[in-house]
């Protein structure tokens, strides 16, 4: 039971919360608008096991990847691998069974989601190396996470609509925008290290300005994305939520107040996934 911990803590399998939503959004949205032939209570289990799996991937190659450098970081050392908790081996093995586990899952969904299976993965795992070589690695993770949704909607259809794309741009540009806030901890060690972060780039205040400015297309692209939804109270309370906290992440963390990055990061995004995606799913529900 101690090892399986380890492993959940390997991933953060709590920040699953981040994009799973917009997933099971970009779900309702296909099933409400497709053939009902499926059982939906299956299909939704190989979406959310598909999206467990994949982010098992990323996590745990990631953590594979970094673990020399997580050693060397005052804040990442204690990690499961620096601190001994789980092998280098360990490691891979579970990427690699997580990875057989996500292409076998998304084929038995349907062909399109098993060919494109093995091209998420290279682009989630792709993220791991970013930073070695390029400040927009928050962009990549942004696109890693914006995949959810599009995945989402080709299980249920077996193709894609320009909806499900938009609600991949508002995810990759949210998710690069807090991820911007989340690299502040990490700027000083990374330019003495000769790694490549938008923080370690341009110093906290120009970092907290992209991420603003990411945030703000963020809300930008989700009034577009409403436009095109039934008008009603739930779509106007769920955007209006998900906006004040991503505005409210910005009045906590500045420059010269980064104590809160924390909270910013874990507790306000998981509320701005949960609550946009509970009233705007619940809006698409009740209009039909």
């Amino acid at each position: 039971m101690s090892k399986f911990s380890d492993y959940l803590r390997l991933v953060k399998f709590s920040h699953t919360i981040f994009a799973m939503p917009f997933a099971l959004l970009s779900f309702t949205y296909a099933w409400l608008r497709a053939d009902h032939s499926a059982n939906i209570y299956l299909l939704i289990a190989q979406v959310v096991g598909c999206m467990v799996f994949a982010r098992n991937v990323a996590m745990g190659f990631n953590r594979w990847a970094d673990r020399d450098i997580d050693a060397e970081n005052p804040r990442t050392r204690d990690r499961e691998i620096p601190a001994g908790k789980i092998s280098a081996r360990g490691a891979m093995w579970f990427v690699v069974v997580n990875g057989v586990l996500f292409i076998t899952l998304a084929a038995l969904i349907n062909p399109l989601c098993g060919w494109l299976s093995p091209v998420a993965l290279a682009i989630v795992m792709f993220y791991s190396y970013c930073k070695r070589f390029t400040s927009l690695a928050h962009l990549v993770l942004g696109l890693s996470l914006g995949i959810a949704p599009v995945g989402a909607y080709m299980a249920v259809t077996g193709t894609s609509a320009w909806e499900c794309w938009l609600l991949a741009l508002i995810v990759m540009t949210w998710c690069s925008g807090f991820d911007i806030i989340y690299s502040l901890q990490d700027a000083d060690f990374d330019r003495e290290r000769g790694l490549h972060s938008i923080p370690a780039a341009l110093g906290t205040r120009g970092a907290l300005v992209v991420s603003g400015v990411l945030h703000t297309l963020s809300i930008g692209l989700l009034v577009i994305f409403a436009a095109y939804q039934p008008q009603t109270w739930l779509l106007y309370v769920g955007c209006t939520l998900f906006s004040l906290i991503l505005a409210s992440e910005h009045y906590i963390v500045t420059p010269n107040k980064q104590r809160n990055i924390g909270i910013a990061f874990g507790t306000f995004n998981a509320l701005a996934s949960v609550s946009l995606a509970l009233f705007l799913i619940l809006n698409l529900i009740i209009c039909g």
